[in-house]
């Protein structure tokens, strides 16, 4: 099939890089829609005093004062976030990646707020959620301008051919690893940065994080999570599938089908679960040594 918007190098540096940042991809109108979203969220949060559903308030977080560090599932909330997730601004570049056939698996709106922004530790996606083949990716639209100070998304090139990490603590399923435990060093990631309108692609192997937002400008990503129609959850995976039909509504184009693709890659489960779950901000909390915090210092 021919390739629709990527070049053979970029499709090249996607399979040794494990990701692509593809600069103004999505129409300015596109984007202030999303803001005007976004504060549509905020303004329910005014008067919120836990998360909910819709909404991960920051630990910073009071009524009078609405922090969000993500709206759960904008694509059922939001029209802008739905169209979004089905033109061809979005689908075209993962086509050209993994093929016609493409089923969501979610969509989140991370919020990094400026001066308090959360961090996300270092994870892999697929360590949440591994599947019967590795043909999953994120899309992450820019809603702001993102450069080295505001908390840009960061990868470690090419650790998507390489090993599941351990995201494990104390026996326990904690979403994170451990850099110094796994023998390596946040200086040798790489930031994800652009304008707004930027797309970033990342492998759901790669191993990637956040850090805080120590800057005066806001710092919103808006993550579809894409994978192959013909990759299925692996028993143990943190999200499944109710029914076939369910399954099959999430397809964004293409044709489903009930044959499972099986690839060599290396799963581990994300079992036992911690007692308190919810959304990774949670969960990576039973991490005994935060990465960024550490990074932060050394940077500092």
């Amino acid at each position: 099939m021919a390739q629709e918007v990527l070049t053979d190098a970029q499709i090249t540096f996607y399979r040794t890089q494990g990701y692509l940042v593809l600069e103004n991809r999505i129409p300015m109108p596109v984007i202030e829609a999303l803001r005007a979203e976004i504060a549509r969220f905020e303004d329910e949060a005014r008067g919120m005093s836990a998360s909910n559903d819709r909404l991960d308030l920051e630990d910073s977080h009071t009524p009078q004062a609405p922090r969000i560090r993500r709206i759960k599932l904008p694509h059922t909330t939001s029209d802008v976030v739905r169209e979004l997730m089905t033109s061809d601004h979005l689908l075209a570049p993962v086509r050209d990646l993994i093929g016609p056939d493409l089923r969501l698996h979610t969509t989140k709106l991370n919020m990094k707020s400026a001066g308090y922004g959360a961090a996300v530790e270092w994870h892999q996606d697929m360590a949440f959620y591994p599947h019967t083949n590795d043909d999953v990716l994120a899309v992450g639209v820019m809603i702001d301008d993102m450069g080295p100070e505001n908390g840009p998304l960061m990868v470690f090139p090419g650790s998507h051919r390489g090993p599941t990490y351990d995201h494990h603590a104390g026996g326990v399923f904690v979403g994170a690893v451990d850099l110094t435990a796994a023998g390596l060093n946040a200086r040798d990631a790489v930031m994800l940065t652009g304008p707004a309108g930027s797309v970033s692609i990342h492998h759901g192997r790669i191993l990637h994080g956040s850090a805080l937002n120590r800057s005066d400008r806001d710092r919103r990503l808006l993550f579809y999570e894409c994978l192959a129609a013909d990759a299925f959850p692996v028993m143990g995976s943190m999200t499944g599938f109710a029914s076939l039909a369910e399954y099959d509504e999430r397809m964004l184009c293409g044709t489903p089908t009930i044959t499972p693709r099986l690839s060599d890659w290396p799963v581990r489960i994300p079992l036992p679960q911690p007692e308190r779950r919810g959304s990774i901000y949670e969960i990576q909390q039973g991490l005994p040594h935060r990465g960024f915090s550490i990074y932060d210092r050394e940077e500092a």
